[in-house]
This record gives structure tokens, sequence and C-alpha cells, in this order.
């Protein structure tokens, strides 16, 4: 590591600071700072995203690490000691790479540069003292031992039952490896899998999803070629499914409502091959330029973006499209691995307005289905309101029928399958919590 190490630490700090107090979204802002901070080098970058995400992720057990050795609570700190102490505690606990007296000196002087001489004794004593009694903690219960809001751990029990609400928590916590789906109408995925090795990159194949792989050993995918040259797509598992369930033929005209930032679009691109059009839209000009970015990278001619609010009707797309796509804004709790700060953002009636949004955009965008035509239903999270009960109502309340997917699907998640309809869990299954289900719209 460079001698910089309090700077690199600060880079830590700002970004904490802002997603913690600023309830900015944390993949935003941390792939800013690591853009604004390219000069650093390899190993400087990995600190700052693991220390960053690590924090976040553990987040709720740091508190109650911190209310136990601290006579100021968590939520009376001021902010940058309270940041400090956050960051500092998860390094102490989950890096150990770093000595813990690295860990205290580091906050003391950081609490120091940001004017908090006073309260340096504080940081370090609160730290040391963690430090000391680290090999001896228990955790209260799940909520602590997994870092995860009872109410949510409480919801899932309710659901699927304590071990497999533990299996889900526990899984967020897991290291996650990059994964990819291969553009094959651009290049075969054999050979795009070829140069990635060539270049040093290990990749291991999904043996259950097809076209799915995960990347390890690379400094900065913007300098990976294969991504450059658009032979590759950032995607989940789970979402790579729900293109691959719409059945897309050639020459199909397929409108993704929801957008960016493009995944599932370039997806249908490629199922083209070249052939019938995409459509993918978005609510913002902000947004629909995130999807433009991976269209220029991937050199597809086949899609074209449009700036649209999906709970507004356009008369013109009515009974125009072969397959909607449309996977919808939700809670995201399936993503909570990619995107730990869910859990400080979501709420249980902020579950119930989402919902309440789904149906109104499907009551909406479900009008451009041609008849005869094929709708798919997909959001990235595991609630029964936005997945099951939605799916249900699609189907009572306006002109669609199921349409079965378990012959589409890979053979190892045939038996999760229910009709039209599959609810991917992380911890049971390889992949996010994903939900996709399928319809046919009645002629």
């Amino acid at each position: 590591m460079t001698d910089n190490t309090t700077n690199i630490r600060e880079v830590v700090l700002d970004v904490l600071l802002e997603v913690l107090e600023n309830h900015n979204l944390s993949h935003i802002v941390l792939k800013q700072a690591l853009e604004k901070y390219l000069f650093l080098e390899r190993q400087d970058r990995a600190f700052i995203t693991r220390c960053v995400e690590g924090t976040l992720e553990y987040r709720i057990q740091i508190d109650a690490v911190l209310d136990r050795f601290s006579k100021v609570k968590t939520a009376k700190m001021k902010p940058v000691i309270r940041e400090i102490l956050r960051m500092s505690v998860y390094q102490i606990l989950y890096m150990e790479r770093v000595p813990d007296s690295a860990v205290c000196n580091e906050a003391v002087k950081l609490a120091k540069k940001r004017k908090f001489q006073g309260l340096s004794g504080f940081v370090n004593g609160v730290l040391r003292t963690v430090s000391r009694e680290k090999e001896k903690l228990v955790w209260k219960d799940a909520s602590e031992r997994y870092s995860i809001p009872r109410w949510m751990l409480s919801m899932w029990e309710e659901m699927y039952g304590k071990e497999t609400s533990e299996a889900i928590a526990a899984s967020f916590l897991e290291e996650r490896p990059l994964t990819v789906r291969f553009n094959e109408s651009i290049s075969p995925a054999e050979k795009t899998i070829g140069e990635l090795r060539d270049h040093g990159i290990t990749v291991e194949e999904s043996g259950i999803f097809p076209g799915i792989a995960s990347i390890r050993g690379f400094d900065y995918l913007d300098r990976v070629c294969a991504f450059t040259e658009g032979k590759i797509t950032v995607q989940d598992p789970s979402s790579s499914l729900a293109a691959q369930m719409a059945s897309i033929a050639p020459g199909d005209f397929v409108l993704d409502v929801c957008g960016a930032p493009g995944g599932k679009a370039m997806h249908a691109a490629d199922l083209l091959k070249g052939t019938g059009m995409v459509e993918t839209r978005d609510v913002s000009g902000r947004k629909t330029d995130l999807i433009e970015e991976n269209i220029m990278r991937c050199g597809f001619r086949n899609i074209r973006t449009n700036v649209w609010d999906a709970t507004v009707l356009d008369p013109s797309m009515v009974e125009q499209a072969d397959v909607v796509l449309a996977d919808l804004p939700c809670s995201g709790l399936g993503i909570i691995g990619k995107k730990p700060d869910i859990k400080e953002r979501m709420t249980r009636d902020e579950i119930k307005n989402l919902a309440k949004l789904q149906r109104e955009i499907l009551s909406v965008v479900t009008q451009y289905v041609k008849p005869g035509g094929t709708l798919v239903y997909s959001t990235c999270t595991i609630t029964e309101e936005e997945n099951e009960e939605n799916a249900d109502w699609i189907e009572k309340h306006l002109a669609f029928e199921k349409k079965g997917i378990a012959d589409l699907l890979p053979e190892a998640l045939k038996s999760s399958c229910e009709e039209n309809r599959i609810q991917l869990l992380p911890g049971l299954h390889p992949c996010d919590g994903f939900f996709i289900s399928v319809f046919k719209k009645k002629k």
C-alpha cells in the first residue's frame, strides 16, 4: 500500500458520509470516487472498495459492537466520528491484513485532520477496546449476526421459514464475483473466453445458466477489451433469464419499458441476431444515457431508446409489441449483496407503495402487447406483494393468461418453477434474488 494510507482512508470516509449520512446511492458514489482516484495503485483502490462495501454490509452488526463498547451510542455520535468508527471497526473485525494498531492510529489521525482533536482520545479508546474484546464477541440474534434489519428477516421467515430466511441473509455477506453474459451475435462465447484468458483473466462458466460466466483478475472493467468491444455485458445470471423466458423470435418488436441500464435490452437484441427491433425506455435522459452507452459499446443496430414515463400511456404503441419486458422499479431486496445500502433505505411502507406503483405501470404497459404476444413481468426482489401477488393480479384483472416456462428454464431450476413463474432466492440459487413471470395476451 502507498504511504498515502490516510488519504485512501479519507476517500473511504467521504464515501461513507455521502452514503450513510447524506443518503446517496453507494454504487454511484463509490464509482465516482474510484474514477476520480484512477491514479491510485490497484491495491489501494481494492482497499477503498472493500472497506466501503464491507462497512455498509456489516453496518448493523458494527453499530451493535460500538453500542456495546462506547458510552456514547452510535445514533448520538457526530457524523464524522460515527463513520470513522464504523469503517475502523470493520477493518478490525474483517480485514486481517491490516494490524489493529494501524487501524487505531489512522482513525485518530483522521479525527484530528477533520478538526475533532478533542474526540481523538474517545476514538482511540473505543477502537482499542473493540480490538481487545473482538475474540469474545457473541451476536444477540440473527439480525446482528447477518447484519440485516429485524423486520426484513421476520418477513422472509413468514414467507420461507427460519432456515431459508437465514440462508438468504448469510448469502448477502458472501463475496460476489462479477458475472457477465456473452453477446453471441457479436462473438461466439468460446472465442471470447479464449481472449479473456489470453489477457490473464480467470473465467468460470456457469454450470447452470447458459451464456453466463464469472470473471476475476482484472483491474478495471473499462480496460478489458472484450468489454469495450461489446462481446460481454455485465449481468447477473438471474436477470439474464428474463429475456430468455420471452421466447423472442427473429423479426420481433420487443419493448423494454423500464430499461436502464440496458442489460435485458442488450440480451433481447442479441437474441434477435440483427433482425427486428428493441425499443428500450426509461423515465429520464440520465437513465437512457446509460442505455445509450451500452448500445454504443456493443454496436447493436437493432436497439433504440426513448425517454418515456411508464405510468403514462403512449397511444402510438398500443398493441404494437410482440414482447413487452416489464422489469419494474422494486424494493431491490434480492440484490442487497451488490447494493447493501438498500438495507438502510427500504421500509415495509415503501414496499407497499412500490407494489402499488408496479400495478399502475402494468395497467398501462400491458396495453402495448399484441394479441397473442408475450408479457414478461420481473423484479429483483423477494417480497410477496411485489412478486406473486402482482403476478396473480395480472391474471385476474388484465387480459392475460399464464404462459408456461418450465421447458425454457435450465435443468437445475425446473424444480423451483411454478407454471409461468419462478422466484430465485440468493443462498438457495447461485444468483441474485429475482422473480420472473410470463403471460400471453388473450386474442
